[in-house]
């Protein structure tokens, strides 16, 4: 592969609240990273509503990565984490979902959860498996429960901003 045609790491991407602006973003992100996880309904319920939180990280104004999420007590449950597939292995994931944790800690989240196909997953930022749910996804993957405690606030805020 040439220079030319090699995918690169983006040098700093900036991370932002996505909003109903970036539907086709999203849409764009959630068919080349998620198979098309959800539908152009879902998407713009999800960044319309307030009580939803949904960060980005955009380079040159492409969205290269995104989570979403939203707060339930004390409790941030993450529905959708997504990377470009070019920009995979540069630590774009782990950098959004940092961003996300804080910005639901700044709400009053003091743990956060998730579920993931247990043969994708990745520990990392501080979540443990708690649970699983044998077939959960359409391919027949069993999904992986995860929970994180949000109490080391200061890693949380130095990580969301590395």
């Amino acid at each position: 592969m040439s220079a030319e045609t090699e995918p690169q790491a983006s040098d700093d991407p900036e991370a932002q609240q996505l909003g109903p602006e970036q539907l086709e973003d999203c849409l764009d992100l959630d068919q080349t990273s998620l198979a098309g996880l959800w539908t152009r309904a879902q998407w713009q319920q999800e960044l319309s509503q307030s009580d939803r939180l949904c960060m980005g990280l955009v380079v040159d104004q492409r969205l290269i990565a995104m989570a979403c999420g939203w707060v339930v007590m004390d409790e941030l449950q993450i529905s959708a984490v997504a990377v470009a597939p070019d920009q995979r292995r540069h630590g774009h994931g782990r950098r959004v979902l940092m961003v996300l944790l804080e910005e639901a800690r700044q709400r009053g989240a003091l743990s956060a959860t998730l579920e993931v196909s247990a043969a994708r997953v990745q520990s990392g930022c501080g979540f443990t498996t708690e649970g699983i749910r044998r077939g959960y996804y359409r391919n027949g993957d069993d999904a992986l429960i995860q929970w994180a405690r949000l109490q080391d606030t200061e890693a949380v805020r130095i990580a969301a901003h590395s």
